[in-house]
């Protein structure tokens, strides 16, 4: 793997947030400004095809990117105001989907859940 793409997936894989493409080239050309958005996509697209990555488009039209590595499934709440998204774990949610699949006999392989709305901050 190239320095570049060492320094992309790092700071990608680092990040707690659902960073776009845009504002992960901003903090990866912070420490090398020879870093282009072509490389950045293929590194995005390689962390995502082997699983490291997760790639989610919530509606404001451009992708978003997080770590794959060692998180625990979440969903999200994203405010259609602010584009603040908040990550959540419910088991009472997922054991209902569960249930649901029990009854409709169908074998989940994997899911996500996305929840629009308005957040506290954006509801006055």
């Amino acid at each position: 793997m190239t320095r570049q793409r060492r320094l992309i997936a790092s700071i990608m894989l680092e990040s707690d947030d659902h960073l776009s493409i845009e504002q992960l080239y901003l903090s990866v050309h912070s420490r090398d400004s020879n870093v282009g958005y072509a490389t950045i996509y293929r590194t995005l697209k390689l962390l995502t095809e082997c699983g490291l990555a997760l790639s989610s488009h919530f509606g404001d039209g451009a992708a978003r990117f997080e770590s794959a590595v060692a998180r625990d499934h979440h969903d999200h709440m994203i405010c259609t105001a602010c584009d603040k998204i908040i990550e959540f774990e419910n088991e009472e949610i997922e054991r209902l989907q569960e249930k649901a699949c029990d009854e409709l006999k169908f074998e989940m392989t994997h899911h996500r859940m996305e929840i629009y709305g308005l957040c506290e901050e954006c509801q006055d």
